[in-house]
């Protein structure tokens, strides 16, 4: 296991806000144990802009574009926080919302994979931290966005991660003391370096949307997997996309893909 981590702070839950009116607003959707659906396309070119940049990573400094945000966006929402480990983070935070979405990226990536879904989220009312994850522990990274977004104000938490970012996610939800209200995985590994997220899943129970594609057979066997083993989940969703070989983010693209993890997000949301 990782270094100890120190927990994100405890917070009082306010009453709840109602968001209203755009598709990508309000709190409402319905839920399943298991679906699947046909869908498109090839997004792996937008989901992979963003590799490990010549010479290995650099340390982290406020105002960082990461190779994607425009200077008026990097000026005011490229943002450096600590991991749980005292190690420095960057970050693309954006949105206002009382509800807190955390997203983590798929590994040899960067923030860049996540942030036109950033932009969204945080244009409906979320209050969004994507992690640009460089010091090896994504987890205890993603657990200090978590803190930084409870300091921000974010009543309620979600964690959202694509491929190793999603196992990660699992691993941070497990090891926090206060936890997230929903989780989302996609294309989540069973496994990834020290990381169970089996058994982080095992442990877990707080609802959860594991998301794979059906032509992606590693991963679909992984959603399975993961999805079994919670068992104290009080949702528990399984989505494999038949057709596809497109993994984490690149699942997203489809728009009947994106409406099923908005849906379920809405349903945790202040």
């Amino acid at each position: 296991m990782a270094a100890s981590r120190t927990p994100a702070p405890v917070v009082s839950l306010c009453a709840v806000v109602l968001l209203a009116g755009l598709t990508l607003t309000g709190c409402s959707g319905t839920g399943g144990t298991d679906d699947a659906a046909g869908r498109k396309p090839n997004a792996t070119a937008a989901v992979e802009k963003a590799a490990v940049p010549p010479g290995g990573r650099t340390e982290p400094v406020k105002g960082d574009t990461f190779g994607c945000l425009t200077p008026e966006q990097a000026k005011t929402d490229s943002v450096v926080f600590p991991s749980t480990t005292g190690s420095l983070t960057g970050g693309f935070l954006t949105g206002n919302g009382n509800t807190g979405i955390v997203l983590a990226h798929q590994s040899g990536g960067n923030v860049c994979q996540w942030k036109d879904k950033a932009v969204e989220l945080g244009k409906a009312g979320f209050r969004v931290l994507a992690v640009n994850s460089t010091t090896g522990d994504e987890a205890a990274e993603i657990e200090g966005a978590a803190a930084t977004l409870r300091h921000e104000g974010a009543w309620m938490l979600l964690l959202m991660g694509a491929s190793e970012g999603g196992a990660a996610g699992l691993r941070a939800a497990d090891d926090m003391l206060l936890k997230p209200d929903a989780l989302v995985a996609l294309s989540a590994p069973a496994a990834y370096g020290s990381t169970d997220a089996v058994a982080a899943a095992r442990g877990l129970a707080v609802p959860m949307l594991y998301m794979a594609g059906g032509r992606d057979g590693a991963s679909t066997t992984a959603a399975r997997e993961l999805s079994a083993a919670s068992t104290k989940a009080p949702e528990n969703r399984l989505v494999t996309v038949a057709g596809t070989a497109e993994r984490g983010v690149g699942l997203l693209a489809a728009p009947d893909d994106w409406e099923t993890v908005l849906a379920f997000l809405k349903k945790y949301c202040t």
